[in-house]
């Protein structure tokens, strides 16, 4: 297997919306790339707070744990992937902390005008997962 790639993307509000990832991971996998995607260890966390359906349920995730193994993932990655069809805090602490330790980071977004945060701290961005691809046939 190739490099590992994080992939980084929004969940809160999008819990039930995550098959962006199956995409990803398909492309990256075709591409010779090692996907680490932190949902695949977490979905259950998520969904079963989610689905007690009480006010206040994102604040019963138990943050300090999956943040700890997120970033102990990143640092095991050579690339970041950061998935933002909206603004997303973890994402962009994901890509601000991956960029910290000299990872190779890649945006997908097509926010027009990406906060000068997301731009100083993506090697590359690109409008959607179509360009991803044409993005790895040349070679990250």
């Amino acid at each position: 297997m190739g490099k590992r790639v994080f992939l980084s993307g929004p969940i809160h509000k999008m819990e039930r919306k995550q098959s962006y990832r199956d995409k990803l991971r398909r492309i990256l996998l075709r591409y010779g790339y090692e996907p680490i995607d932190p949902w695949q260890r977490e979905k259950v966390i998520y969904i079963e707070t989610y689905s007690m359906a009480h006010q206040g349920w994102w604040n019963k995730v138990p943050s300090t744990g999956f943040i700890k193994r997120d970033l102990e993932d990143i640092d095991r990655c050579d690339i970041l992937v950061a998935y933002m069809p909206k603004l997303s805090a973890g994402t962009c602490m994901e890509l601000f902390y991956a960029k910290m330790k000299r990872k190779k980071t890649v945006v997908i977004s097509s926010i027009e005008n990406p906060s000068p945060w997301i731009v100083a701290h993506a090697d590359v961005i690109l409008k959607d997962i179509k360009e991803l691809e044409d993005f790895l046939k040349r070679g990250i």
